[in-house]
């Protein structure tokens, strides 16, 4: 697959993203970006971590941009296919389902934090991230996105920040 997020489903689940995000937090994601392909390119190359599960059961991941894959060590096709509790440990799923739970009450929540593990086993707290419920054409719900440009590595051991710098280049 050359670039899965020029795909129709990409460009479509980009764009149902950044209309929930407008709808929820009156803002848009890429200000200025209203053409399905630039807004699906721009997200994908966006500096910051996007991300989106469906409605199943057990939800599974329908997006990740290009530093989501990066961070958490997966390809598109491998990502796709991850039900999005695994991007946590088993200790703080919990903590995530309470987190959606609210979500899914309140429409959306700013200011999150926690730790996540990527499928090589790092782990890594993320900063201020924001996670919203995602809307269809109707207005049903249809999954929830989430983003945030800051995270720390974690030291193994002991839990703490290994001192590797954070990713994004927005918070260098």
């Amino acid at each position: 697959m050359n670039d899965p997020w020029c795909s129709l489903g990409a460009v479509e689940q980009a764009v149902r993203i950044a209309r929930s995000h407008r709808h929820w937090l009156g803002r848009d994601l890429l200000p200025g970006v209203s053409d399905p392909q630039a807004l699906a390119a721009g997200l994908a190359a966006a500096p910051f971590v996007l991300v989106s599960h469906g409605t199943e059961s057990d939800p599974v991941l329908n997006y990740g941009n290009r530093t989501a894959l990066a961070l958490w060590e997966l390809s598109w096709p491998e990502f796709t296919r991850t039900p999005s509790r695994l991007t946590a440990e088993p200790v703080a799923r919990e903590e995530r389902a309470r987190l959606l739970e609210e979500v899914t009450r309140n429409g959306y929540i700013a200011n999150y934090a926690g730790v996540r593990i990527s499928s090589t086993g790092r782990r890594f707290r993320i900063h201020q991230a924001l996670v919203w419920n995602l809307l269809d054409d109707a207005g049903a719900h249809a999954g929830q996105a989430a983003m945030f440009g800051r995270w720390d590595f974690l030291d193994v051991a002991s839990g703490a920040p290994d001192g590797g710098p954070s990713l994004s280049p927005l918070h260098r």
